[in-house]
C-alpha cells in the first residue's frame, strides 16, 4: 500500500483524555483498572471505566444521538485539537471527500438496556423516545462523528469484534487509493453496558483482578471502554521526517471457533505476514509489537506461537490491555495510537500488571517500559470468529 499519514490522532479510555494523560501512564506503566460497579452489574471483577462520561453534553442540534457511546465518541472528539484538524483537513479536501470510517462492537446498545427498563407494563412495548437507529445501531457512532464534525463523504461502521477499528486503516486506505476520497477519519468507540459484561462472564472470560496479559498466572481479561481516531492522508513528499504513517495493513479470517482462537495462531500468523508483505519489511525490520494480548489462557499460547514464529524470540513485544483493559471494537483503533505514541516518543511501553512472564511463553516480552529507538511498530488485534487485523506503522 501507498503510505497514509496519520495528520493528527487522539485516544481517550480510562489512562485519561486525550494523548498526554495516555502516554505519561504508559511510560509509568500505570493501569486505569479497578474494581467498580458499573450500572447494576454485581460481578466479581475489574473494568476500565472512564469517569464522568454521562456528564458529556452533546451539541443541540445533534441531541437526537444521545447515548453513552456517542457521549465517549464526543469527549474523545473535542482532545488534542483533533475536531479541528479534520475541520482543516475538510477545507483542503472538500467535505465531500473526507471519509468516516469506524470499528465498534456494541455500540450504543446501553440504551436499549434502559429502555427495557422502562417498557410498559402491559404489552413489553418499548418507550416511544427510545431511537433506536442514532444511539443502538452501529452505525450511530459513525452516523455522529459525521455529523458532528461537518463531512459528506462515504461513511460506514466495521464490526468484527475486536479487530473491528484496526481494520478500518485497510478500508480508509482502499478508498483512498481507488481514489474516491482523498482523506479519512477512522477509529474506534466502544462503552461499558451490561451486555458485555454478563456476556464475557458467562464465557468465564473476566479476571477478578485486574488483567496480567503474558503472566503465569493470568487468568481472564478486565473490559474497559474508549475512543481513538485518527485523520489519514496520503504521505506527502514534503512530510516532516517525525511524521507518522501506516505502512501496512493484514487481514484474516481464519473461522476456527465463533469465540476461541486457532489454537496455532494461524489467522494470527496470517494477519502479521499480510501486513509485513503490504509494507514491504521483513519481521527483523519491526522494533516492536503490540499484542493482541487478551491474558485469557488459550489468547495469549496462540498468539505467542504466531508470533514466534514470524518473529523468533527476540522482537520486543508487550500488551498494554493491562493498562486500558480489552475495550473490544476500540482496540484495534486505541492501540494504534498507542503504537504513533511510541514512534514519536521513542519508547516501549512495559506491560502493566504483568509480575512473572509465563516460561511456556517465548515470545520477548516486555515488562518494564523504556525508551529506545523505535520506527516501525506491528499491532495485533484479533476478534472473535477469526477475524484478525494486523498493522505496521512506522517514521515517514
Amino acid at each position: 500500500m501507498q503510505p497514509l499519514q496519520l495528520s493528527h490522532y487522539t485516544l481517550t479510555s480510562c489512562l485519561g483524555r486525550g494523548c498526554g494523560p495516555t502516554l505519561d501512564a504508559l511510560q509509568r506503566r500505570a493501569s486505569g483498572l479497578a474494581a467498580r460497579q458499573f450500572e447494576s452489574a454485581a460481578l466479581d471483577t475489574c473494568i476500565g471505566e472512564i469517569a464522568n462520561v454521562d456528564e458529556v453534553r452533546l451539541p443541540g442540534a445533534l441531541a437526537a444521538w444521545d447515548c453513552r457511546n456517542n457521549r465517549l465518541a464526543e469527549l474523545a472528539l473535542t482532545q488534542d485539537g483533533f475536531a479541528a484538524a479534520v475541520g482543516a483537513a475538510a477545507a483542503r479536501h472538500g467535505a465531500q471527500r473526507v471519509g468516516v470510517f469506524l470499528g465498534t462492537s456494541t455500540s450504543g446498545i446501553l440504551q436499549t438496556e434502559l429502555a427495557y427498563r422502562r417498557r410498559a407494563p402491559l404489552d413489553g412495548t418499548l418507550p416511544a423516545d427510545f431511537d433506536y437507529a442514532r444511539t443502538h445501531n452501529t452505525y450511530s457512532v459513525t452516523g455522529y462523528v459525521r455529523a458532528r464534525l461537518g463531512l459528506a463523504g462515504p461513511a460506514w461502521t466495521v464490526s468484527t469484534a475486536c479487530s473491528s477499528s484496526a481494520k478500518v486503516f485497510g478500508t480508509a486506505a482502499r478508498m483512498i487509493e481507488a481514489g474516491l476520497i482523498g482523506a479519512a477519519v477512522v477509529g474506534g468507540v466502544d462503552s461499558l453496558c451490561l451486555t458485555t459484561l454478563y456476556g464475557f462472564n458467562s464465557l468465564e472470560l473476566l479476571a477478578r483482578e485486574p488483567c496480567r496479559p503474558w503472566d503465569r498466572a493470568r487468568s481472564g481479561l478486565s473490559i474497559g471502554e474508549a475512543a481513538a481516531f485518527a485523520l489519514l492522508e496520503p504521505l506527502a513528499a514534503a512530510a516532516p521526517a517525525d511524521a507518522i504513517a501506516v505502512l501496512g495493513v493484514g487481514e484474516s479470517s481464519d473461522a476456527h471457533h465463533m469465540s476461541a482462537p486457532h489454537p496455532e495462531g494461524l489467522g494470527a500468523r496470517l494477519a502479521m505476514q499480510a501486513a509485513l508483505a503490504d509494507a514491504r519489511l521483513a519481521a527483523r525490520d519491526i522494533d516492536y509489537v503490540n499484542l493482541h494480548g487478551t491474558a485469557t489462557p488459550s489468547n495469549d499460547a496462540a498468539e505467542d506461537r504466531a508470533m514466534v514464529e514470524v518473529f523468533g524470540t527476540s522482537t520486543p513485544c508487550s500488551s498494554t490491555k493491562g493498562a486500558t483493559g480489552h475495550t473490544l471494537g476500540a482496540a484495534g483503533a486505541v492501540e494504534a495510537v498507542i503504537a504513533a505514541l511510541a514512534l514519536r516518543h521513542g519508547f516501549i511501553p512495559g506491560g502493566a500488571n504483568t509480575t512473572a512472564p509465563d516460561p511456556a511463553l517465548r515470545a520477548c516480552y516486555v515488562r518494564e517500559s523504556r525508551d529506545a529507538s523505535v520506527r516501525r511498530v506491528l499491532s495485533n488485534s484479533f476478534g472473535f470468529g477469526g477475524t484478525n487485523c494486523s498493522l505496521v506503522l512506522g517514521r515517514a
